[in-house]
């Protein structure tokens, strides 16, 4: 009897002692919920979808024509494009920009790679290359570099190319900042980087819209051109929206 007794008090203490131990282990809910994204991403239904907190996060990849050169914050296009969002449809939309003034490809694929502020996001946009054709760097090098920059795109959007839109280079030989170049030159190698990612958005069912010939109008147009003489102005984006913004609504339906 008495080693009956003892038998079963052991296996109380031993199985009290392993509840313990799996409790120190695993992680608490508390800790999961702070390092863990806000909102549960169903298998069955991929990318954004209207909801009760009208919030949406919005992710803008490029270079100094994204991050909006020489004019406010306000008036680049990511900015106008989240206002108009936000008005047009009463929602709210966060805004991320990773870009800076000469960034090549291989730049903004380090800066994502150094990691963004969350792990998906309801819309992306990607306009970049004008630094590799002005430093003249080898064509070859974009070709390379773009599709993995679109992939890490679409991965970032929720894994749904149709989240994602491809934007033309703008074409600064029609600007001041281009007198005395070979502006022939320049526009076609733009048109050939434009062709390009084009072509690449298209293959991976990524939506692509051209604002370049916005950027042609330049020298007739001098409201087009920012202070600087060389980037878009605040009209300009306003313009790169209104092609933008009919593009972008689906992703809100």
């Amino acid at each position: 009897m008495r080693l009956s007794l003892l038998f079963i008090v052991a296996i109380v203490f031993f199985g009290c002692s392993q509840e313990r131990e799996l409790s120190t282990m695993e992680p608490s809910m508390d800790n999961i919920l702070e390092t863990g994204p806000t909102t549960t991403i169903s298998n069955e239904s991929v990318g954004p979808h209207l909801n009760e907190s009208g919030t949406y996060n919005y992710l803008a990849l490029g270079d100094s024509y994204t991050i909006g050169a020489s004019v406010t914050s306000a008036e680049s296009f990511p900015i106008q494009l989240k206002n108009r969002l936000e008005q047009g449809l009463k929602v709210t939309v966060n805004t991320e920009i990773i870009a800076v003034t000469g960034w090549r490809t291989d730049n903004l694929w380090d800066a994502i790679n150094r990691g963004t502020l969350l792990p998906s996001y309801d819309l992306v946009t990607l306009l970049i290359g004008v630094n590799n054709q002005y430093q003249g760097k080898s064509f070859s090098i974009y070709t390379k570099e773009f599709p993995l920059l679109l992939e890490r795109a679409i991965d970032l959007a929720y894994g749904n190319p149709k989240n994602v839109v491809v934007i033309s280079i703008p074409d600064y030989a029609y600007t001041p900042f281009a007198a005395g170049r070979n502006t022939d030159k320049i526009s076609k190698e733009i048109d050939e980087y434009n062709a390009f990612a084009k072509a690449t958005a298209l293959q991976n069912g990524v939506p692509f819209v051209n604002i370049t010939d916005i950027t042609r109008h330049g020298l007739t147009n001098p409201d087009l051109v920012a202070g600087d003489g060389l980037h878009p102005s605040g009209e300009a984006y306003k313009r790169f929206v209104d092609e933008l913004y009919p593009l972008v609504l689906p992703i809100f339906d």
